[in-house]
């Protein structure tokens, strides 16, 4: 009797749902349904619930049959949380980043919350000026693409808000921080020619301030090191990351008549522009010289010829971020790890010819 009663009461409530459209559906009416408290429910939705799978089916159930619509804000302030988090990259259009922000952007949805995206285009005052800007819209939490903040900043800024950060080694609290190799990376690609018999060997840095172009040009000279070679700094030119840059490196490497079989751009960026440049000048790649890049960038393996590089998955970090933000949030301690790097070899890199 009694549990005709219980089935009388849910069929009542979802009648009631759909005859008046007009009604919200709240959360009580979904833990009704569902045999849950209005607590479980929210827990739930927020992701942070540790419940069976029938209680979490059976709450499915009754958001569907009811076509309850949860109200992010209202859970958000519930819990005093804006459920968003804020988002510092250097610039929305590159390549690389464009694809780490679809990886944080499918995590966070996945767990009810979203990506505020601000630029700090590789300055440290204009990243400033965005932390001040995600400060005032109240987010819940800042993840940084690597950037030109100080560590010191960074963790000042953790201790009132958690603060995800790529590109950096950092311990402090209430900040987690995920590293790529970049050395072992830039060893790596710089191996790679010499194995295939160059040693002439040319490097197209990033920016001379920036991390990440350090560590690959010290992995560049540590594998010239180790083979024997004498390091020959004419050989290492200044770029930007950008594919103007490249073009630039080889147009003058060319203009010295600077002999060299291989080059090893710090990006996949520098490179396309390295291989125009040496398209122009009637150079083949690998016939005359030998190229990699660096991060396997999804239009990499599409190039003419297909470009060796080495994989990071930019994606993939993303994701990190974004779930190491989300631990950081419930009171977890992240334990994420960017992958080790991974050398991609294609048809750009070949034996020297003579």
């Amino acid at each position: 009797m009694k549990n005709k009663i219980l089935m009388a009461d849910k069929s009542r409530l979802v009648k009631q749902a759909s005859a008046r459209n007009a009604q919200v559906v709240t959360l009580d009416m979904v833990a009704q349904l569902a045999g849950v408290s209005p607590s479980t429910v929210s827990r739930i939705l927020n992701g942070t619930a540790v419940v069976s799978g029938l209680k979490k089916t059976a709450v499915d159930d009754a958001i569907a049959k009811l076509g309850f619509v949860p109200n992010p804000m209202a859970r958000g302030l519930a819990g005093g949380r804006t459920l968003s988090i804020g988002v510092i990259t250097q610039a929305i259009d590159s390549p690389f980043y464009g694809v780490a922000l679809s990886g944080i952007e499918y995590e966070l949805d996945r767990a009810g919350y979203s990506a505020l995206y601000v630029s700090g285009h590789w300055d440290a005052k204009e990243e400033s000026k965005c932390i001040d800007v995600l400060r005032s819209r109240r987010v819940d939490g800042i993840i940084v693409l690597t950037g030109r903040l100080s560590d010191q900043t960074l963790k000042t800024c953790a201790k009132t808000i958690p603060v995800v950060v790529t590109g950096r080694s950092l311990k402090a609290p209430g900040l987690f921080s995920l590293n790529f190799d970049n050395f072992e990376g830039g060893r790596m690609a710089t191996q790679h020619l010499l194995d295939l018999g160059h040693r002439r060997i040319v490097f197209i840095a990033g920016a001379p301030d920036h991390p990440d172009a350090n560590e690959r040009l010290r992995g560049y000279r540590a594998a010239l090191e180790a083979a024997g070679l004498v390091y020959d700094p004419t050989l290492v030119l200044a770029g930007d990351f950008r594919e103007s840059s490249g073009l630039q490196a080889v147009t003058q490497l060319l203009g010295q008549k600077c002999s060299f079989t291989a080059i090893f751009a710090a990006n996949d960026q520098m490179a396309f522009g390295a291989a125009l440049g040496l398209h122009r000048s009637g150079l083949r790649v690998p016939r005359d010289v030998s190229l990699i890049g660096f991060d396997d960038l999804p239009m990499a393996m599409y190039a003419a010829p297909p470009l060796s590089s080495i994989h990071e998955s930019a994606y993939e970090l993303g994701c990190l971020a974004a779930t190491s933000m989300l631990q950081l949030l419930n009171g977890v301690k992240p334990l994420g790890q960017v992958p080790a790097p991974l050398l991609v070899v294609r048809e750009s890199s070949a034996p020297p010819l003579n």
